[in-house]
């Protein structure tokens, strides 16, 4: 029976730190949740404190007073497509911050969890199903800081032989998701009628591997809770979804007779995981789909 139920979840108040906190609630941990600002969002049970992570003595001192059984940092500056198309650099701060949890943990409680957090834009616009064996290919500064503090988690654990794991989620979403990413903007986009942009966006024939965010997250509880001590573990629905299918649900959900057809043939995808190790290890299923997710955010 674990003793200390101490949990630190930095980024508490974004969509994955909501349900995370939420479950580990229901599972008795005492959740302490590091954050920018407190907002309404905020849960009655949780201890939310504005610490900077870019400063390692306030972060240190914090650390060692609530003494976490794991800490998950999911506080980083999560960009859109768009974000990154406009080549805002996700790079220094993300890194830093990064850097600095890894070096507590390696140096004062290299037997704690710390789980870090990786992306599928790790893997680059690689249109096939990837694995634990794949090479990474970032092409943006956000992929290339995760691909960074890999490297950087890689080196402090053979050496000092920490608890740390990069857990790799793929595309996931819920009611929490923030409106600046694309499904709940397609949500809104569709209760306003705004077809012109709807047409733009199914014209890129875009697909990918999506999941919903509640299965990602219990995974990441499996993980928290686990004796593993891997490098790495994808997090995926491990199928692809084309955007156009979730788009002709939203209309039929909304009772709108709205048909888009491609005019060019074009497609824009990103790489499936395959998440067969993770389900295998954690006896992890997924329970929902993104399907359900884009339901709940199309509150009608």
């Amino acid at each position: 029976m674990l003793q200390n139920k101490n949990i630190v979840i930095t980024g508490a108040l974004g969509q994955d730190g909501i349900i995370l906190s939420k479950l580990l609630l229901k599972k008795k941990f005492n959740v302490f949740g590091i954050v920018k600002k407190i907002n309404e969002k905020k849960l009655e049970k949780v201890k939310y404190f504005k610490i900077n992570l870019l400063d390692y003595k306030k972060l240190s001192n914090f650390l060692d007073i609530t003494n976490p059984l794991s800490l998950i940092h999911l506080g980083t500056e999560n960009p859109n497509y768009i974000e990154l198309k406009r080549k805002k650099d996700f790079y220094q701060k993300n890194l830093k911050a990064t850097k600095n949890l890894i070096d507590y943990f390696s140096l004062y409680q290299p037997k704690k969890k710390l789980i870090l957090i990786g992306t599928s834009q790790m893997y680059g616009p690689f249109p096939k199903k990837v694995n634990l064996k794949s090479k990474f290919c970032p092409l943006n500064s956000y992929a290339k800081f995760r691909v960074k503090s890999y490297s950087y988690m890689l080196k402090n654990k053979k050496k000092y032989n920490s608890n740390i794991v990069t857990a790799i989620l793929f595309n996931h979403d819920s009611m929490y998701r923030k409106e600046k990413f694309l499904i709940p903007r397609l949500v809104k986009l569709i209760e306003s009628k705004k077809f012109n942009k709807i047409n733009e966006i199914y014209q890129e024939n875009i697909s990918g591997d999506f999941s919903h965010a509640d299965d990602i997250c219990n995974g990441l509880y499996k993980l928290m809770i686990s004796k593993t001590n891997l490098n790495q573990l994808i997090f995926s629905s491990n199928k692809r979804t084309f955007i156009n299918d979730i788009i002709k649900f939203l209309l039929k959900k909304n009772n709108i007779k709205k048909n888009f057809k491609i005019k060019e043939l074009s497609f824009s995808s990103t790489p499936i995981g395959d998440n067969s190790l993770t389900k295998k290890l954690l006896k992890w299923k997924s329970k929902k789909n993104i399907i359900i997710a884009a339901s709940e955010l199309n509150k009608i």
